[in-house]
């Protein structure tokens, strides 16, 4: 059988360079960041790196937020060609901030990964404290921007943060554009398994026949590596870079499974090299971000893997010596209950794995959930591009028409 692998002691801004890549003018900047925002015994700082470009904005015009997500920045910068597209027409300054511990901007350098007491600092609380400080300090040292309307920019995991980003600090951004983000894919509001449902429907609109041989697969995949000769076989044949042993067999079957995950997740309508170095779940830790995944063989194409959040937990400890709050982002962040928020679009393709754990229904008149049937994930983020299907089209067209009405709103209190 033939299986497919396609896959910073002052608050001072320093400038690095300027440079000019594929057309896009942008600064490469850093600021020092506290490393815990919310405790008063670590007095630590990081460097934050942030990309801005300014040449079309004018004071009064807005800020494009970028809330990074998690990889290098530069992956943002230049697969969210949305935000560019509407520099000119909105005449706003577009800021790019990157995630701490992804990128150059990691807290401890080499250490970071290395303990608990690093690592702990990795949280999305901390991250939306290192943007609110951020979007205060170029608010009030960049001259004419005192006043300017924010508007907060995300897709996937950056998009979670974009609209938590509005919920938590309506004062700092004026509404956010959350795109494919996975707000509901956590304890008791979403089945474990629908994410694994989608790739697989993905997958039977092309071809069912290729459902079926990759179900076989996983049989053939065991039996082959039960012996010494099949793993090395199959070392050669998916020509890996060190050789599969029987203790390995099951992290190459997790890779397995993770490439027909992302080939869903990635399935645009034109050729982009966007997420390739990502694993399949970066946004899961074991502290605050617990999202159930599963599969049962019937419902989708994949080996029974049912959700257990005690061997998760178990893991979790002995891996990082912490024990998970599976309900702690509907604790911080409302869960379903948002309906006290305001300004935020929930943008969604339905082709996307994670629209399973999306907003998928407008939850009052300002926040608005914009379904785009054919599109993958954040497609509508992506540039105007010819063979964008008309549901991606028409939805950046609604996203445009409600962020020019939150301007228009804030101007009019100013």
């Amino acid at each position: 059988m033939k299986l497919i692998w396609i896959m910073l002691m002052l608050n001072l801004s320093l400038i690095d360079f300027v440079q000019n890549t594929s057309s896009l003018e942008y600064k490469i900047l850093y600021f020092k960041q506290k490393v815990d925002h919310f405790g008063y015994v670590n007095s630590e700082m990081y460097m934050q790196r942030y990309i801005i470009a300014d040449k079309h904005w004018r004071p009064g015009g807005p800020m494009f937020f970028y809330t990074g997500n998690e990889g290098d920045i530069f992956m943002f910068v230049n697969n969210t060609g949305l935000m560019w597209d509407w520099a000119q027409k909105f005449k706003a300054m577009l800021v790019f901030a990157e995630h701490r511990y992804y990128g150059n901007s990691i807290p401890y350098r080499n250490k970071s990964y290395d303990e608990l007491q690093y690592l702990g600092y990795l949280t999305s609380e901390q991250a939306l404290a290192d943007f609110v400080t951020l979007i205060t300090y170029l608010k009030l040292t960049i001259k004419g921007a005192a006043d300017i309307p924010v508007v907060a920019f995300g897709g996937s995991y950056g998009g979670m943060l974009s609209a938590w980003l509005r919920l938590k600090y309506p004062h700092i951004v004026i509404g956010a554009l959350s795109s494919s983000a996975p707000l509901l894919q956590f304890t008791g509001l979403t089945p474990c398994g629908i994410f694994s449902e989608i790739v697989t429907k993905d997958f039977v609109q092309v071809s069912p026949t290729c459902v079926q041989l990759i179900k076989d697969s996983w049989i053939a995949v065991r039996r082959v590596g039960k012996t010494d000769k099949g793993l090395k076989w199959l070392t050669t044949r998916f020509n890996l870079c060190s050789s599969l042993t029987h203790e390995s067999l099951e992290d190459f079957i997790s890779w397995l499974k993770e490439t027909w995950q992302f080939l869903a997740m990635t399935d645009y309508p034109y050729p982009t090299s966007f997420l390739v170095p990502l694993p399949a779940y970066p946004i899961k830790s074991c502290t605050e971000m617990v999202m159930p995944m599963c599969s049962d063989g019937r419902k989708d194409m994949f080996e029974p893997n049912p959700w257990n959040l005690t061997q998760y937990a178990q893991k979790c400890s002995k891996d990082w010596g912490v024990t998970p709050e599976p309900y702690k982002i509907q604790e911080m962040f409302g869960g379903r209950n948002i309906s006290f928020g305001s300004n935020i679009i929930f943008s969604n393709g339905l082709l996307d794995p994670w629209s399973g754990g999306g907003i998928l229904k407008s939850l009052s008149e300002s926040l608005v959930a914009i379904i785009i049937p054919g599109a993958t994930h954040h497609l509508d983020l992506r540039s105007a591009n010819s063979r964008d299907p008309p549901s991606v089209i028409k939805a950046r067209y609604l996203e445009e028409k409600i962020i020019k009405k939150w301007l228009h709103q804030a101007r009019s209190l100013q």
